[in-house]
């Protein structure tokens, strides 16, 4: 006796519910795997944390332009007051007496500059700074805003002092080298001589006697490849004295690395 032609459908629908949803084994799920992020070199994170600590420099300076605007002021007075007293009276400058102003100028611009690097920092800032980056970016990212301000003031000052009393240098790239030499020196040794004076109580004292020292080598070898470039003397003449320098502004930048750590513990 043949079924009606609906229970047939009806069962042909319950066997396709069970074996669909009901009547199969399901599988267990396989665990998935802890993702685990990789953490970066040390180098590149310590590239990483002097590129947001010079960003946070600048930001400050850019809001604060009443120190930059100082450090031009002073720059411009300067050479204005030795327009006044040499170029007015009809006297030529002679060369030497033009490169050993000029030198001044940009040693106490420097001073100026990079004095502020730790002393306007405060006790709870670098407790901040303790705890979230390690020491050697915080030298390296000090220095390395310190050397490109002061780069852009000494080519103001250098553009201002050839405008207002002449350009007697003959050897316009040899001198431009040694300026550029000269900022990086004057930059990576006052920013470590200011770290090594915002922990004293008479900072500003302490780094003026610790300073000047340290920069007088640096600045008669400046004074004497200056020199060259003023008469045009060849390249070969400065050769070893840019390379002093610059061994100069390496070891200087090796001890900062090497010796910053020990005073930020402190």
């Amino acid at each position: 006796m043949s079924r009606p032609l609906f229970m047939l459908e009806v069962g042909a629908i319950g066997e396709y519910v069970c074996g669909k949803y009901l009547c199969t084994q399901q599988k267990p799920a396989s665990k998935a795997r802890p993702y685990y992020p990789r953490s970066p070199e040390p180098s590149m994170q310590l590239l990483r944390e002097i590129g947001y600590l010079m960003q946070k420099d600048f930001r400050l300076e850019w809001r604060q332009r009443a120190a930059l605007s100082g450090m031009l002021l002073y720059v411009g007075s300067t050479v204005f007051v030795c327009y006044v007293s040499f170029a007015l009276r009809g006297g030529a400058l002679p060369a030497p007496a033009w490169n050993a102003l000029f030198w001044i100028i940009l040693l106490f611009t420097a001073v100026n500059a990079v004095a502020k690097g730790f002393l306007q920092e405060s006790r709870g800032r670098q407790l901040y700074y303790y705890a979230l980056v390690r020491p050697q970016a915080v030298i390296l990212a000090k220095m390395g805003y310190n050397v490109l301000l002061l780069l852009g003031l000494a080519l103001v000052g250098f553009g201002m002092y050839a405008l207002v009393l002449g350009n007697p240098v003959q050897d316009v790239p040899l001198f431009l080298l040694t300026v550029a030499l000269g900022a990086v020196g004057f930059a990576s040794t006052l920013t470590l001589v200011s770290g090594i004076a915002a922990k004293a109580t008479n900072s500003h004292t302490l780094m003026a006697i610790l300073g000047f020292p340290i920069m007088i080598p640096m600045l008669l070898l400046l004074i004497k490849v200056s020199k060259n470039a003023l008469d045009g003397l060849e390249f070969d003449v400065s050769q070893s004295s840019l390379l002093t320098l610059l061994a100069l502004n390496m070891i200087v930048g090796a001890v900062s690395y090497l010796l910053f750590p020990f005073l930020w513990r402190n």
